[in-house]
């Protein structure tokens, strides 16, 4: 990551480890445990999460000044899906990867 700042090198961490808990906790654990958590509204966030945060990571590593465009996103759909995890069982692991990416996306867009 040469060339970024560390707060921007925390940052594409926050969003990669996000993006790996969203999707692997979606396709390992809401997917095998079923009921609320494979909800249509449930799955669309944790997919939608994932994603930006894919997104805002691979902004900051092109040095794309879209970059606090999609952290802003990507702060507010974090926000949203930890809200949504902390809901249901066994979800506490992301929820805390999405407010730790939240947090620093925020910053980011700032």
């Amino acid at each position: 990551m040469h060339g970024l700042s560390p707060q921007m090198r925390a940052c594409v961490d926050a969003c990669l480890n996000c993006y790996v808990s969203c999707l692997s906790g979606f396709s390992g654990h809401c997917l095998v445990v079923g009921g609320p958590h494979v909800e249509a509204g449930h799955a669309r966030l944790m997919l939608a999460c994932a994603e930006i945060c894919r997104t805002s990571a691979h902004f900051m590593l092109l040095g794309t000044p879209h970059h606090k465009h999609t952290c802003a996103e990507c702060a507010e759909i974090c926000t949203q899906c930890a809200q949504d995890c902390e809901r249901l069982d066994g979800m506490q692991d992301c929820a805390e990867a999405c407010r730790r990416c939240a947090e620093s996306c925020r910053a980011m867009a700032a």
